[in-house]
């Protein structure tokens, strides 16, 4: 088992756009399992390779918390066929522990991605997994959820997030 650190707001890497994975190898399936390891024990259901600190463009989504191996899902280089409709839910984020905000996602999404042996999946979501979708490939394009939130709750959180990340995350 091999947790991760999970880096907090402000650290470069989630606010900047990740580098496509050009082929799958023995540290592209050694990163998919540090990512599984590391969004158990957080415990979280997705985590993108930003939040441990490596700028690929690499995420990993289990709605069940691992109760359930089938739920799980690894991709690299994901990308959205389409997005319909609009949602507004409750989020959270491992890299911006105890804050939450409820940024408009749409309601379906169409994901393509390859999983770690390369093989090209396709993934129909609707309402939590969309959502999930949505925000773990946000993290790869060097956005949070913070970033998609109305001016003014994105002006108040990100002031608190600046005095947190000046504090160490320390509380």
């Amino acid at each position: 088992m091999a947790i991760r650190p999970i880096v907090k707001w402000g650290d470069p890497v989630l606010h900047a756009p990740s580098a496509p994975v050009a082929v799958g190898d023995a540290s592209l399936r050694q990163l998919f399992v540090d990512m599984v390891d590391t969004m158990y024990g957080a415990p979280g259901i997705g985590l993108a390779a930003p939040q441990i600190g490596v700028g690929l463009r690499v995420i990993v989504i289990d709605l069940s918390v691992g109760k359930d191996p089938s739920q799980l899902i690894q991709l690299y280089n994901p990308e959205f066929l389409s997005r319909e409709g609009e949602q507004k839910e409750d989020e959270g984020c491992l890299s911006i522990p105890g804050h939450y905000g409820s940024p408009v996602r749409p309601e379906k999404v169409v994901v393509k991605g390859l999983d770690p042996q390369g093989v090209e999946r396709t993934y129909t979501a609707t309402e939590l997994l969309a959502r999930a979708f949505c925000h773990e490939i946000d993290h790869i394009d060097g956005q949070l959820f913070v970033d998609r939130l109305s001016p003014l709750k994105r002006d108040l959180l990100k002031r608190k997030l600046r005095k947190k990340a000046r504090s160490g995350w320390e509380e």
